[in-house]
């Protein structure tokens, strides 16, 4: 049986992101730079190397005098140039897990872009928004068979939550129209097809989707497009606290053609989803 092991310095109770980038990435910089923090009493939690040549921490201080302590001493310092210190946000614990930078769209902040073989960071970032104790609407865009419903089940499975699909093809053709009394949590992750949703002439599955879109929990709709074009539910990507876009390469186009023309159940593999 091994001992709990105790944590060093509980007092430092807030966790900062510090990135920097080597302008000399000679061998014993980072020890040195290391060893400045602890000497400063600022504890490293997490590290890792960015592209070629620079590196982020996550560090926990008692004190945030002690980082204009280091950012004081740091200016003297001709081997690195910090660029960022600041309160963690989601992309920044992705950047500190996965070694990279998470890819944004230029003209709105929250739509966030990943290829098939990034699942792992669209799982873990799904993950750390389900964790979070608040409420979310969330788009997942992209084209059939790049894991989208998979990441959101495995978003959910990792955050420990409960989902729940409101409509859906995974298994079946599923189009909801009422939830039992103990299927309102707002713990639970909330599953929404837009593709399916938007082709439904089922005025009670539409009425409980709307509901729950504004309910309390956190939802995610696949295909947000199709269900932002359906005047049912009013709704505009302002609405969506985060959009994330998953190809199958960089620049693959995403778009909802095939949908348009045909009613999905003229497919019988329905192939569009």
């Amino acid at each position: 049986m091994n001992p709990t092991q105790p944590e060093f310095y509980p007092e430092r109770t807030v966790e900062v992101y510090l990135e920097y980038k080597n302008l000399d990435d000679r061998p014993g910089l980072l020890g040195d730079i290391l060893s400045l923090l602890g000497n400063i009493g600022l504890s490293i939690k997490t590290i890792n190397g960015v592209e070629v040549s620079q590196r982020a921490l996550l560090i926990r201080t008692d004190d945030m005098w002690k980082l204009e302590r280091f950012k004081n001493i740091v200016r003297h310092i001709h081997e690195i140039e910090i660029i960022k210190i600041r309160k963690p946000t989601i992309t920044d614990r992705l950047t500190l897990r996965h070694g990279r930078f998470i890819k944004r769209a230029e003209e709105n902040k929250n739509i966030f872009s990943f290829t098939r073989d990034e699942i792992s960071i669209v799982v873990d970032f799904l993950a750390i928004l389900f964790d979070i104790d608040d409420t979310f609407l969330i788009g997942v865009r992209g084209m059939p068979r790049v894991g989208k419903t998979e990441s959101v089940v495995a978003g959910s499975v990792t955050a420990g939550d409960k989902w729940l699909f409101l409509s859906s093809t995974m298994l079946k053709q599923t189009e909801r129209t009422s939830l039992h009394k103990q299927e309102y949590d707002k713990g639970n992750v909330y599953i929404i097809d837009g593709a399916v949703t938007s082709k439904s002439t089922n005025n009670e599955h539409k009425r409980l989707v709307n509901e729950i879109i504004n309910y309390e929990g956190t939802t995610v709709v696949e295909h947000p497009d199709l269900l932002m074009e359906d005047p049912y539910f009013k709704l505009t990507q302002d609405d969506f606290d985060y959009i994330i876009e998953i190809r199958e390469y960089d620049g693959q186009e995403i778009t909802y053609e095939k949908h348009k023309k045909r009613h999905w159940f003229e497919s019988d593999n329905m192939d569009f989803f």
